[in-house]
């Protein structure tokens, strides 16, 4: 059986960053990698939660907004993917950079935080996603220059 593209990638190098996982025709597969992966420090289910709301809110309302296709957490706890349409790379790190300044800033009710809205909406909690977003902003703003390949990758 052959592996799926996500388990050929050395995941003892990845850093936090934002990688291309894969292209299928116009959709780009974006790796939003918050974590190093298999070093203990993974994302609980109140951080995933209100991120993945706050992102793909913010991601759906942005200059890509009709190109999103889809945003949600990994399985492993270490990040998210993000699938953008038709996308050119640098637009669309700097639309990253800008959502998460905007859940930084965000104030009030987290998006779909209601028992209508959401399967899970008890375990959204507003503070658990600023502190995530401001700790990938600083880590994303750190990198010098952005080249979206896996470290090894050619």
């Amino acid at each position: 059986m052959e592996k799926i593209t996500s388990f050929t990638v050395d995941h003892r190098y990845i850093t936090p960053g934002v990688y291309i996982s894969r292209i299928d025709d116009d959709i780009t597969t974006y790796d939003l990698r918050t974590r190093k992966p298999n070093c203990g420090d993974f994302m609980d289910e109140y951080i995933m939660h209100t991120f993945e709301h706050l992102f793909a809110t913010y991601v759906r309302n942005s200059a890509i907004k009709d190109r999103v296709v889809y945003f949600g957490p990994m399985g492993c706890a270490t990040g998210f993917y993000l699938l953008v349409r038709n996308s050119d790379h640098l637009e669309t790190f700097a639309v990253i950079k800008d959502v998460l300044k905007k859940i930084i800033l965000h104030k009030g009710e987290v998006f779909g935080c209601s028992e209508i809205e959401c399967g899970n909406y008890k375990t959204l909690k507003l503070e658990a996603a600023v502190s995530e977003a401001k700790a990938y902003l600083e880590k994303l703003e750190a990198i010098k220059e952005i080249n979206f390949k896996y470290p090894g990758e050619k």
